[in-house]
């Protein structure tokens, strides 16, 4: 849509072609002697008086136009008459003859060439010519914006604001915490440790998983030294015009030293300081210039500006050598994910506002869910009051919460109707599972069994560990591709034929067995190397293809290798259920009786067959 004003300016110049049109074919006799300019419409003559007043000389001058057969003439004391006469009247020569003999001139108008066709035209063209200078002008107003392109649109949180974030908003973390404390000193102090003559760290780069926290603890770290807060994300330093990204960190570090003391964080560091020289054709100019601007600027501190930078990935390992070198981000501050004890710490953050029922044990939710993350149970947390209020409860329960795991942990329960065969395998299959998996002494606590069908599987087991792992024994390996395994092997006990649906099991089985040989040296045969130093990134610009670093016949016997712990690991399963197929059977049939059981049903029913 055009603007107001040039619209008018459009109807101006569709009304000024109208009048040029009817101008056109209008002409005035006026321009060949008439004085007073008027039509005289009280003494209308006809083409007989036209003629006796010819005869006797009291005509000067007349027009005849073609186009309507209007006939019009000025008298000899200059009053204007017209008639409607034919048109054929132009090539009657008597007419003219008598018209040449008295000396009245005769002027002949054609129809006029200025067709609707010329209109168009015209007026097409005025739009265009509007066009252009709308265009110049939006033109010159971008131009006039470029500055504003370039401007950094980091987010800038107050060190006055109300709602600003503590460490007590954040749970865990503790150790990173210990870290930046000095930092938070600093900031607030910062003559105490210059009259020392130290000099803490420039940049400090927090790594760890998605949803650790890290820019919830870089937000708490200014909360807590009451100093400005500036964050952007890496990506935001890239564009397709090289030379913007370098502008806006200029503009970044500008703005920060006008609020110095500050914070400045920087999210995903790796979208903009990946290695340089990087993939194929030499790498991106423009991601390049913007990291070069990043180590510029951290080099030129002045010894008086109070500016921390911090920086958040979860790939440092691909990080330019010149980033993390010291006097930039030289400090680094790893971010595991949470402990039992933390995870129950972030829960009470995430569940203050939430009404809870006082069956709700946040140190069991803990325990059920090994391996989240914050950004996780804040989710869980959520989800959990989403299932309480769908049921239309004054208060949120635990089983709401049990509710949320299963939908986070196992997906959500799909409307997929097995028919009676398809239920009868897809419950031996779990059965198999779970029988293999109370068989195994090494192997985690199964906490539920279900046939529902949620997200992309028919049916599911969920294991529950006792405390949380940091080291795996080569015994519980080992037990978990049994239970991997177990799936198929049920299913062919129950004589129906074999299915698709153990295709993720033998996916998983094959990923550990290729790690526990080439990675973490668990075989006798290819001894304690790490074969797999070919896996790199192939846009870190080192090879285009990937490469091994170990010969064919190595390939070979790792491959070997694999399949032989495949194959031992089916037979262990294979014997306990062989040897427990009663009480498989009975954990099948329950299966298909109650679809979901329980941790306490499903060791009633072992306990009691055995």
């Amino acid at each position: 849509m055009f603007p107001r004003n040039i619209m008018f300016i459009i109807i101006g110049v569709l009304i000024a072609s109208l009048a040029v049109f009817f101008i056109n074919n209008t002409v005035s006799i006026k321009e060949n002697g008439a004085t007073n300019g008027y039509l005289d419409k009280t003494s209308y003559q006809t083409i007989t008086s036209f003629l006796k007043l010819v005869e006797s000389n009291q005509v000067s001058y007349a027009e005849l136009r073609l186009s309507d057969g209007r006939l019009k003439w000025m008298s000899k004391d200059q009053r204007l008459y017209a008639i409607d006469v034919f048109s054929s009247l132009a090539g009657d020569m008597d007419f003219l003859n008598k018209l040449k003999d008295h000396g009245v001139g005769l002027k002949i108008i054609p129809p006029s060439s200025f067709s609707f066709l010329n209109l168009l035209v015209l007026f097409l063209l005025g739009v265009t010519a509007i066009y252009v200078i709308f265009f110049i002008r939006q033109t010159k107003s971008g131009l006039n914006n470029q500055i504003g392109f370039t401007k950094a649109r980091a987010k800038e949180i107050s060190a006055v604001e109300k709602n600003k974030i503590t460490f007590e908003d954040v749970a865990g973390c503790e150790k990173a915490k210990e870290e930046v404390k000095e930092v938070i000193e600093f900031l607030k102090e910062p003559e105490k440790f210059r009259k020392l003559g130290a000099k803490i760290p420039r940049g400090l780069l927090f790594i760890g998983p998605p949803g650790t926290g890290k820019t919830l603890l870089a937000k708490a770290v200014a909360g807590e030294a009451g100093v400005p807060f500036f964050s952007e994300s890496g990506s935001a330093f890239v564009e397709m015009y090289v030379g913007v990204g370098a502008a806006r960190v200029r503009d970044l570090f500008e703005k920060a030293k006008k609020k110095t003391p500050c914070v400045v964080f920087i999210d995903e560091l790796d979208a903009i300081g990946r290695h340089r020289g990087a993939g194929i054709g030499g790498g991106h100019d423009e991601r390049e210039q913007a990291l070069n601007q990043i180590l510029i600027e951290m080099d030129g501190f002045d010894s008086h500006e109070t500016i921390i930078v911090f920086a958040a990935t979860n790939r440092p390992d691909i990080l330019d050598s010149a980033l993390t070198r010291p006097g930039r981000f030289d400090r680094h501050i790893v971010i595991p994910r949470p402990n039992i004890k933390e995870r129950e710490e972030i829960l009470k953050i995430h569940t203050k506002s939430i009404i809870l029922s006082a069956n709700v044990n946040l140190a069991k939710i803990a325990k059920m869910t090994p391996g989240l993350v914050g950004a996780d149970l804040a989710n869980l947390a959520n989800e959990a009051v989403l299932i309480a209020a769908r049921m239309n409860k004054l208060k949120v329960e635990e089983s709401d919460f049990e509710a949320a795991i299963d939908r986070l942990l196992m997906g959500i329960s799909q409307n997929i109707i097995m028919n009676e065969k398809e239920k009868k395998v897809v419950a031996w299959h779990e059965a198999g599972h779970t029988l293999v998996a109370k068989s195994l002494p090494n192997a985690d606590e199964i906490n539920k069994v279900t046939i529902i069908p949620r997200g992309y599987s028919l049916g599911a087991t969920h294991s529950l560990p006792e405390d949380d792992r940091h080291l795996y024994f080569e015994d519980y390996l080992k037990a978990e591709i049994s239970i991997f395994l177990g799936g198929r092997i049920a299913e062919k006990m129950l004589g129906l034929g074999i299915t698709n649906g153990a295709r993720d099991d033998f996916k998983k089985a094959f990923e550990l067995a290729r790690k526990m040989i080439a990675e973490w040296g668990m075989s006798e045969n290819l001894g304690t190397i790490f074969y797999e130093q070919g896996k790199s990134e192939v846009f870190l610009g080192r090879d285009i293809a990937q490469t091994k670093d170990y010969s064919e016949e190595t390939a070979r016997m790792i491959d070997q290798e694999v399949k032989i712990l495949i194959d031992a690991c089916y037979k262990n399963a294979k014997e306990i259920l062989k040897r427990k197929s009663i009480i498989l059977a009975s954990l099948a049939e329950k299966l298909i009786e109650k679809e979901t059981l329980e941790k306490d049903e499903i060791n009633e029913i072992i306990n009691r067959q055995s």
